[in-house]
């Protein structure tokens, strides 16, 4: 028998588990807050280790947007005893906020802590790690910025002790809603940021912001001739109702000594920070105990049925050419460089034709430019392929199957383009009031698309180049923008000398009063024209691409 006694099932059996529960009683009596914020600190200091092009970058946004914030905050300032002050800063307030709401779903890789599902493994309650990512979100160049900028708006309305009592609660609380708001539209949106349409929506975002400069561009030039800061009063009445843009309205009318609407301005500022902060942690919670759809692999019979070729795609003819056309058209909706281009091309051929006709220098023949600016879209054809032109040059075995391929990518660009150029003509039509005008706009738009469809098609086969895949602003290889240039210039100045015939019976129409009555002839004879012009640009490139091959998939292939 063994001296050494065997422990009975009752005696405490030495191990870890006081360790652990000390241990667990450690890390939870341990601030989270505090840890958050030196985790921002260290994210922004390892950030800017070993690349000088990212400090650089860094700074140069700094110092940039604190030279903004300052000159902002100044004239602010300088409005102070205007009568028309409080309109400014409560709209500047409400534009402010609206920029903190869209700014994560444009920028979701600006900021690694936006991002809360890679917490959800930590042992965090919801509750906590709202407070701790609150505080940490006020470290950064826009909060910054915004402090500036609502302190500017607290002075410029401030008056009387109780103006200044009711700015100094201000300007925290348009900061933490402006925050507070940003937190919560991109946690409920998380899942949608971190996807491929997410990143989608950030490569999208350059566009909407140049559309938003020329709508506020616009908007600024009618509002200045049309009476000044005056025409925004009854809008301000409004605005300063809504959150967090009630926090400068409260300072505004604390300072006319309207206590009663400042009281309720107040009130509904502090139950929209708290409102948000609760939706806040409803949506923390949520990402926390629910599972990513995207690990689900199981599709619906609706989409297996669509991916096979069901759907709006059994419209298109079978064969090679129903193929294209469904590759080219989900190619402008998946890929994001070539939705960028589509879309940039789709808003800017309207926004130039509709604002410049709405400020009295229209025609109805701008709506042309939109017709070029998709039409450039048919421009290095197999170099919007990349890498995967292999696959498509694989089924090229002579010049009936290079027509067809090219053929099917001009129908592609035709199903969009025309409907679109006719739309813009009609609308440019209306704002300019010269309906008689808008079969000539129509005949002359459609000429110049068959144009530019025919230099495409010839500019795909004759100067093919690549466009990288790793950088959101390359749409060049090294090396190769000599062969884009020249291909893209020489397309478009032919493109004019195709279609000049139709351009010259245009301007005969336009200066002969006697010939104005017969401009319809222009759009059976424009349809007629731009449809002889791709049909014979796709026919003579199609032999081309044959013989140049090799050098077209090896030129579609670098970067």
């Amino acid at each position: 028998m063994s001296a050494t006694a065997t422990p009975s099932a009752s005696a405490p059996v030495p191990g870890p588990a006081p360790a652990s529960a000390a241990a667990g009683r450690g890390a939870a009596a341990v601030d989270p807050t505090a840890v958050f914020v030196r985790l921002k600190l260290s994210l922004i200091r390892n950030g800017l280790k070993g690349s000088s092009k990212r400090k650089a970058a860094y700074f140069t946004s700094l110092a940039f947007s604190l030279v903004v914030a300052l000159f902002v905050a100044l004239g602010l300032a300088m409005l102070h005893g205007h009568a028309r002050a409080g309109t400014v800063v409560v709209m500047l307030a409400a534009i402010l906020a609206l920029g903190w709401a869209f700014m994560p779903l444009f920028f979701p890789t600006g900021d690694e802590t936006l991002d809360p599902s890679r917490l959800v493994m930590l042992p965090l309650r919801p509750r906590p790690l709202v407070r701790a990512l609150l505080v940490s979100s006020l470290i950064g160049i826009g909060p910054l910025f915004t402090l500036c900028i609502a302190v500017g708006s607290v002075v410029a309305v401030a008056r009387g002790t109780a103006g200044i009592v009711a700015g100094v609660v201000a300007v925290p609380l348009l900061l933490l809603g402006c925050v507070t708001l940003a937190r919560t539209v991109a946690t409920a949106n998380v899942r949608l940021l971190s996807s491929r349409k997410g990143r989608d929506i950030a490569v999208l975002s350059g566009l909407v912001i140049a559309v938003g400069a020329q709508l506020a561009n616009f908007a600024s030039q009618r509002l200045m001739e049309a009476g000044g800061l005056a025409r925004l009063a009854p809008a301000a009445e409004v605005v300063q109702w809504l959150p967090p843009a009630t926090a400068v309205g409260m300072v505004d009318s604390a300072s006319r000594g309207a206590y009663g609407a400042a009281a309720g301005q107040l009130a509904l500022t502090v139950l929209a920070v708290v409102l948000l902060m609760w939706m806040w942690e409803r949506s923390l919670t949520r990402l926390m105990v629910t599972p990513d759809g995207s690990t689900i692999a199981a599709a619906s019979s609706k989409e297996k049925r669509e991916s096979a070729g069901g759907g709006i795609w059994r419209w298109l003819p079978a064969g090679r050419t129903g193929a294209t056309v469904q590759r080219t058209l989900r190619y402008a909706v998946r890929d994001p460089k070539t939705k960028m281009s589509w879309a940039s091309a789709l808003a800017v051929g309207l926004i130039f034709p509709v604002f410049t006709t709405l400020q009295g220098d229209g025609s109805v023949y701008l709506a042309c430019f939109g017709a070029g600016m998709l039409g450039a879209q048919m421009y290095n054809q197999f170099g919007q392929d990349t890498s995967a032109f292999w696959m498509v040059a694989q089924t090229i075995g002579g010049p009936r199957d290079a027509f067809v391929e090219l053929r099917a990518r001009a129908y592609a660009l035709a199903l969009v383009t025309v409907p679109y150029t006719v739309l813009v003509t009609v609308v440019t039509a209306g704002l300019a009031g010269d309906w008689r005008g808008l079969p000539a706009g129509v005949g002359m738009a459609l000429a110049l698309l068959g144009s530019m469809l025919c230099t495409g098609a010839l500019a795909s086969a004759h100067y093919p180049y690549s466009i990288p895949t790793d950088g959101a602003f390359k749409n060049v290889a090294p090396g190769q923008a000599g062969l884009a240039w020249t291909g893209i210039a020489g397309g478009l100045l032919s493109s004019a000398v195709i279609c000049s015939p139709v351009i010259a019976l245009a301007i005969w129409f336009e200066m002969d009063d006697a010939m104005q009555s017969l401009s319809w002839i222009l759009l059976p004879l424009g349809t007629v024209w731009g449809a002889v012009a791709a049909w014979a640009g796709v026919r003579l490139a199609a032999p081309v691409v044959v013989r140049k091959l090799p050098e077209i998939l090896g030129a579609v292939s670098k970067g």
